[in-house]
């Protein structure tokens, strides 16, 4: 294991930088994007990766220049706590021997339950995956709130929310990982809400991951709630597919270019395309002329 007062310190610096969104993310080829912007594109297995094992999905990734992944819980490339520490090392070194980035693991660890069982339950399993996360070369897990239930204040459960991701944001230091917040569930995509939640989250390597909701659109608009939450972002934004719906994707770009932004935008498809591999290649195309607008 790392020197982890090393690990720490060398940590805490890279996250308070990743908070003011500079560039400081290790470059990848040019096909992951214009040299003019620091963002990358990369993959969320879910929907397009899910039925990929793991040398098929890397393989896959190298094929359409989507040069970053974010593992999904249950899919077929079976990156799961029950490995073992070879096993974790194999995944590792696949991961090194490629061109393929290991973001880390999109977990499905949420934090609002009244019950104390199930609370803690989130918080031991999150633990676990940080562990995995570190011993196959990744740097963060995603986890989220998922709603604000009936019967409990509003104040009660974001303050509950905010601890947790501070205990679990505490663990995750020794092993240099981040926890990537995703905006998501029911009341707590807001952005209003998701701010309240952040103003108490104290370590600094607790981000957010924007998720691209229609709720950011909520009044007064895109910018404003941006703008409100943007202190807090991390290096992985997620997006469906960018040429689908009517999500105002090149405002958003525009959004994340204005603030130098140097993280993935990782795709979090919902879509069945016949073929995958070109749907990619496509989806890298447009990402490529929205950061060059």
């Amino acid at each position: 294991m790392m020197d982890k007062d090393l690990s720490r310190r060398d940590f805490i610096q890279k996250s308070i930088v990743a908070g003011l969104g500079l560039a400081a993310l290790p470059l990848v080829p040019a096909i992951a994007g214009p040299a003019k912007s620091g963002m990358k594109f990369g993959l969320v297995t879910y929907e397009w990766g899910k039925d990929w094992d793991l040398p098929t999905l890397i393989t896959n990734c190298e094929k359409t220049g989507v040069l970053g992944v974010e593992l999904r819980t249950q899919h077929a490339h079976a990156v799961e706590v029950n490995l073992t520490a070879s096993q974790r090392a194999e995944v590792k070194k696949r991961f090194a021997d490629s061109q393929v980035t290991c973001l880390g693991y999109g977990s499905n660890y949420e934090y609002h339950s009244p019950d104390p069982a199930k609370l803690k339950e989130n918080i031991d399993g999150t633990k676990a995956y940080i562990k995995l996360c570190n011993d196959i070369g990744a740097t963060g897990i995603k986890v989220k709130p998922n709603t604000l239930p009936e019967g409990v204040s509003k104040e009660k459960t974001i303050a509950q929310i905010a601890a947790s991701f501070n205990e679990v944001g505490k663990f995750a230091q020794d092993y240099g990982q981040l926890i990537r917040v995703e905006v998501h569930g029911h009341l707590t995509q807001e952005l209003p809400n998701m701010k309240a939640i952040f103003e108490q989250v104290t370590e600094p390597n607790v981000k957010i991951c924007w998720n691209s909701n229609a709720e950011d659109l909520l009044p007064p608009g895109l910018a404003p709630n941006f703008h409100s939450v943007k202190k807090w972002f991390g290096d992985t934004v997620h997006v469906r597919e960018l040429n689908v719906g009517d999500y105002p994707y090149a405002d958003l770009f525009k959004l994340f270019s204005g603030m130098n932004y140097g993280g993935w935008i990782l795709l979090e498809a919902r879509t069945k395309p016949a073929d995958r591999i070109e749907a990619l290649k496509e989806q890298l195309k447009i990402f490529n002329s929205l950061v060059a607008q």
